[in-house]
């Protein structure tokens, strides 16, 4: 009896699930047909889906909604999305059309905002949120940005030194700044270190209020920003960090009654394995109630809930998509699938910060399967991928000799990061190009439209960026 690939998913997960099924043999995501994609583009692309953003959007702004009306919460809940996350116009305009506020992180990112003003994307009364450390061309262009009238432009202070730099600029702005502090949280037990660089120890922040912001009629405390870099998880650290922030913003709202806003760094995890199991309503329901029940005891208002979602936004909505190359057999118990480009390129999470992604083959889903690992077409030792959670090991449909049709696979829920960690474009490991990148959307009647934002890398561009004469 054999044991087909379709057999070992189905008799592993729940499948079809959320984003991919088969059709005819083939495996479609969101609905695409991969099969059309790969034979009218050809490998390796990239692509985005970018129906996905607004569907995760809209999908915790309901959940969030429906917690602060099960807990009589009086404070409003606000969306932001973190560009740093992805800078791509589709994928930040495709935000934007959810009625998303806006979080930067640096000097460019303002740059950014102004255009988007420039083309009509956004208006003076979107809330920003600004993050990062304040190099003195970022503090400029902040204040450059209250100066234009987006009078819902908070700043998040990092660090105790930022006062002086923002107030050295305040002599001849008219109103207040919106400010807002950010908590230094104690990292997670397995880290390098005890206490996150960023942000203002919690046992300053009163005095530093007191001492640098209260009473100076220039600046208005508004929010208070408690950050987790892993990011909202039901367990003990999460919610230990989450009552001493809470427990820190009632001595401050005390102190401080103008501050309205608790903002929730660090987001929702997503999808990185087919028997991914979050429970995002649990979670939102009881971050809502424990804000409530903090505010009650403490009669003090419910304050807006902020986030600030990057990965939740985009990392579902991206997938890429390679060819099989070769199968290698090394040794007696290692066989290798070469791919037509660098997972080191491309997927720079993975070899990074180990982070995982839904690997799947494209077809031969009723092919015997066997244990792989993944290798890139570049020289580095690093350019693998062969986590998953079989076992920490992947398996994939069997290459028997002679096949009239190549293996496909793809990485899916990569949206995320990889480009800005990577760079688009430019020069890559070994100089392989970057992948062509493919945009999907639908139409008013809701039929795909795909189209290439951008062909693979020439020579001539990267020859040019290194210096070299090209042809003209």
């Amino acid at each position: 009896m054999k044991n087909s690939y379709f057999d070992l998913i189905e008799q592993s997960y729940y499948f079809p699930q959320e984003g991919f099924d088969l059709k005819n043999g083939y495996l479609n995501f969101h609905g695409i047909s991969l099969k059309y994609l790969i034979e009218k583009y050809g490998t390796p692309f990239k692509l985005v889906y970018l129906p996905r953003i607004g569907e995760q959007i809209r999908k915790a702004r309901n959940l969030f909604n429906r917690a602060i009306k099960k807990n009589n919460y009086s404070g409003q809940y606000h969306y932001c999305y973190c560009t740093k996350c992805c800078h791509f116009s589709h994928v930040i305009k495709s935000a934007l059309n959810e009625k998303v506020h806006l979080e930067t992180s640096s000097s460019f990112d303002i740059d950014l905002i102004f255009k988007l003003l420039e083309e009509g994307q956004l208006t003076k009364k979107i809330i920003l949120i600004h993050n990062g450390y304040k190099t003195e061309d970022y503090l400029k262009k902040i204040i450059a940005l209250n100066k234009a009238g987006f009078k819902n432009s908070i700043l998040v202070l990092d660090s105790k030194s930022e006062i002086k730099k923002v107030k050295a600029y305040l002599d001849d702005y008219k109103g207040k700044l919106k400010i807002g502090i950010r908590i230094a949280i104690d990292e997670e037990p397995q880290s390098a270190y005890y206490t996150s660089r960023l942000g203002i120890r919690p046992a300053e922040i009163l005095d530093f209020y007191r001492e640098e912001i209260a009473g100076d009629d220039k600046l208005s405390l508004k929010m208070v920003h408690f950050f987790i870099d892993s990011g909202i998880k039901d367990n003990v650290y999460y919610w230990g960090e989450f009552q001493k922030a809470m427990k820190l913003f009632v001595e401050l709202k005390q102190a401080c009654p103008e501050i309205k806003a608790l903002n929730l760094g660090g987001g929702f995890p997503i999808r990185n394995n087919l028997g991914f199991d979050y429970d995002y309503e649990y979670i939102i329901n009881e971050i809502v109630s424990n804000i409530k029940a903090a505010c009650v005891e403490a009669k003090i208002e419910d304050p807006d809930i902020f986030t600030e979602f990057g990965k939740y936004t985009v990392g579902e909505s991206g997938a890429i998509i390679f060819q099989v190359l070769e199968q290698k057999k090394q040794n007696d118990r290692e066989v290798w699938y070469m791919v037509d480009n660098s997972l080191m390129n491309t997927i720079p999470d993975a070899w990074s910060i180990l982070e995982k992604f839904i690997m799947l083959p494209i077809n031969k889903w009723d092919k015997e399967y066997t244990k792989v690992n993944i290798g890139g077409i570049s020289c580095d030792h690093f350019d693998y991928y062969n986590s998953e959670d079989f076992n920490q090991q992947l398996f994939l449909p069997i290459i028997e000799d002679k096949e009239d049709e190549p293996l496909y696979i793809g990485f899916f829920h990569t949206g995320a990061y990889q480009d800005s960690i990577s760079g688009y474009g430019g020069i890559k490991h070994c100089l392989i190009p970057a992948p062509k990148l493919i945009v999907i959307d639908r139409d008013d009647k809701g039929n795909f439209v795909d189209y290439v934002y951008r062909n693979e890398q020439t020579v001539d561009e990267m020859l040019s960026i290194l210096g070299y004469k090209t042809n003209p």
